[in-house]
Parts: C-alpha cells; sequence; structure tokens
C-alpha cells in the first residue's frame, strides 16, 4: 500500500487519507452507468463530503444532492453542478437560502410543499414517496418502517392537486444490491405508478452499493433505462457510500500499551469519535498488516496463530467502550507505531467529532502522482468554537 511510503516519525496522526487513484475508479464506474443507462448520478453528501476531492468528484457526476441548507452551500462552494436539496422538515429561516442555491428542491410532506411551492416555483420541485417497502439491513436504516416520519404514504396522494410537481423521490436501500433495487422499485411502480406518469424525473435515492465488488452493474443499468424508457423520465440515483467506498484510511499512533489479561494499545483515535459506524452499524474495520481476532464485542472471527501478537485496540477517550477490536500481528506492537484502519473516508469524516476533547483528524490527500498533501488541518478551535 502507497500511504505506507509515508508513514514515518514525523507524520502527524490520526488522519484520514484519501487516494485519489482509488476515488477515480470508483467514479468512472458510476459514470460508466451513467452513460450506460442515461441516469444522472449525484453524489449524496451526507455520506461522502470531502473538500479537497469535489472537484475529481465532479468530473464524472452531475452535482450533488443535499440534506439542507449546509450541504446544499458546500455544493455550491466545492462542485458547483447540479443541486438537489431534500430535508425532512425545511426552516423558514433557511428555505429562501436553498432555494436560491438549488435545483431541485424536494418536500417530505404535503404541508411543506404546499406552504413553499409558490415561493420555490422557478425551481424543479418534488415530494419524497415511502414506498413502504425496504430491505435495509436493520430497523435503524429503514425509512419505510412503520411509524417512518421520511415520505408520504401512495394513499396520502389521494385528492391532491400536483400540477406544480416534477418529480418524485424514494430512498429505502442501506449498502444494497442491484436485487434489494428491484424489488423496491417494484412496490414503488405499484403503489405509485399512477402519479410517475406525469413526472418529468423520478430519484431512485442512495444506498446503493454500486462500488462494492459483487454488484451486478449490468442489472442497475437495466433497470435505470427500463423504467426510464417506460416513463419517458429522467432517472437520478444519488450513492454517497459507493463513491468512497474502499477510497482511503484513518491512520492512528500507538500512545501506550497497558495489560490486562490481554494487551490494550492505546490509540490517539477514538471508534466513538472518529469511527462511529463501527458502532452504529457494528462492524470491525480491517486494519492494514493484522488479522481480526474478535469484534469490540467480543464476537470471534478467527483464533491467534503461533508467533502471532494479539492486542486489543483502544482509544484514547474515558468510554469504557472506545475499543476497535482485538486484533493479530505478525511483530509487537510499539509505541509510536502506526496504525491504519482500512476503508475510513466514507461515513467517518461526516460523522466525526471531538468527544471527550480529542482532536479532529486532519484531511489529507494522497494524488495520483503519489503526493500526499494536507488539505484541513484541525486544532483545539475546532473543539472550543463548538463548545
Amino acid at each position: 500500500m502507497l500511504i505506507q511510503n509515508h508513514l514515518d516519525k514525523n507524520f502527524q496522526t490520526p488522519a484520514y487519507i484519501l487516494e485519489e487513484d482509488k476515488l477515480r475508479k470508483n467514479c468512472e464506474l458510476l459514470a460508466k452507468v451513467s452513460e450506460e443507462s442515461g441516469a444522472k448520478v449525484l453524489l449524496a453528501l451526507k455520506g461522502f463530503a470531502f473538500s479537497g476531492a469535489m472537484d475529481i468528484v465532479g468530473e464524472y457526476l452531475s452535482g450533488c444532492t443535499c440534506s439542507g441548507l449546509w450541504e446544499a452551500k458546500f455544493a455550491k462552494e466545492y462542485m458547483d453542478k447540479e443541486i438537489h436539496t431534500f430535508s425532512p422538515a425545511f426552516k423558514d429561516d433557511e428555505i429562501d437560502e436553498i432555494i436560491n442555491l438549488s435545483h431541485h428542491i424536494v418536500f417530505n410532506s404535503f404541508n411543506q410543499f404546499k406552504k413553499f411551492k409558490d415561493k420555490a416555483s422557478r425551481k424543479s420541485l418534488g415530494l419524497r414517496c415511502n414506498p413502504e417497502l425496504s430491505v435495509a439491513p436493520k430497523e435503524l436504516y429503514n425509512p419505510c418502517g412503520r411509524f417512518s416520519r421520511l415520505g408520504i404514504r401512495a394513499v396520502d396522494f389521494k385528492n391532491e392537486d400536483l400540477s406544480a410537481l416534477s418529480g418524485l423521490h424514494f430512498h429505502a436501500l442501506c449498502e444494497e444490491s442491484a436485487h434489494s433495487l428491484e424489488l423496491v422499485l417494484n412496490a414503488f411502480e405499484a403503489k405509485f405508478s399512477q402519479f410517475i406518469k406525469n413526472m418529468k424525473w423520478i430519484n431512485f435515492g442512495g444506498g446503493h452499493h454500486i462500488t462494492k465488488a459483487g454488484y451486478d452493474v449490468q442489472k442497475l443499468i437495466d433497470l435505470c433505462k427500463k423504467f426510464s424508457d417506460k416513463y419517458r423520465v429522467q432517472v437520478y440515483l444519488e450513492p454517497g457510500e459507493a463513491i468512497g467506498w474502499q477510497c482511503g484510511t484513518l491512520v492512528a499512533s500507538v500512545v501506550d500499551i497497558v495489560e490486562n489479561e490481554k494487551k490494550i494499545a492505546i490509540l490517539d483515535t477514538s471508534s466513538e469519535a472518529h469511527m462511529p459506524d463501527t458502532i452504529i452499524m457494528p462492524y470491525t474495520s480491517e486494519v492494514l498488516n493484522a488479522r481480526i481476532l474478535s469484534s469490540r464485542d467480543g464476537e470471534k472471527y478467527s483464533e491467534l496463530k503461533e508467533n502471532e501478537f494479539a492486542y486489543l485496540l483502544g482509544g484514547n477517550t474515558c468510554l469504557a467502550g472506545d475499543i476497535m477490536g482485538e486484533y493479530a500481528f505478525d511483530q509487537e506492537l510499539k509505541i509510536g507505531q502506526k496504525i491504519v484502519f482500512l476503508d475510513q473516508i466514507h461515513y467517518s469524516i461526516v460523522k466525526n467529532t471531538t468527544f471527550n476533547g480529542v482532536r479532529l483528524p486532519n484531511l489529507m490527500l494522497l494524488d495520483k502522482n503519489e503526493k500526499l498533501s494536507m488539505v484541513r488541518e484541525f486544532g483545539y478551535e475546532n473543539y472550543s468554537k463548538r463548545n
């Protein structure tokens, strides 16, 4: 791995490193999907927002999908292409600026649609639909479950005036396959077909794991093209994780090594603050030049082999559960040694915090010429100004 060539004793940790070559590879695949299907692909900023790479993503994708004012402003500042904005509820003191920034505005309820449609009439307006079917891996990520606040059911469309509407949006996936999209798309079409035929565009939302190995890209292309041809609409896709998938790492240093029945390496990073999805999803991050022995909760992955050294990796916070997992290394760890957590660009930078006063990881870019540069460097003021 090229990153290793840059991790000398003077390398400041913690730091996220985005690798340009890997990002471009993902974007090239997404551009292929767009070209062959006719669908426009947008970057969902909620999953990947790396200011130093927005110009790269903009070479391949049509724009950004945003979850509110600040993401819309970020999209304008760093990419300045199509801006699509959805929020569960737009605030009165933000809607004017959102309208000015956005090309498409998607409302979550008829209340909000009626309230703002005249003010936003010069923009393309949409409604988020609830197809009442999701194959999300857990209820936390199911936007179509019972009592969901996200999207409008088909039954609630009855007797509503849709004349100011240009499109419909649904989002029901989370790290899902093209087969999962097909299931949701069939449910969406069955419930909303009478409204689809009057639309100019349909947004299939995000959660498409397009760049993951084994994803059926051709099936996605066929689904988009078939739907677009049938209804004569512009199809949109808005992946976030798929853009940043396996494009970067989080580098930390071993600050101390303690022993309590097991050897525990304390790092200058935190699963709670810097890798939140390893707790929320949950999953156990791969580590460069190491094997996972067990998860943070003790779930066994594999057994320790002869001549290997086992370490629990833990964060430098007071949270007792700030543990990344137990890993096997070929050599004993040393204080000051760098630990590289793989695939830590998506849903990490956008969610990280300064919990317990831990330093935010710097943002760095490894370009296609193998030059490593600083994009954002964080210090005490990033903690003090938010507290």
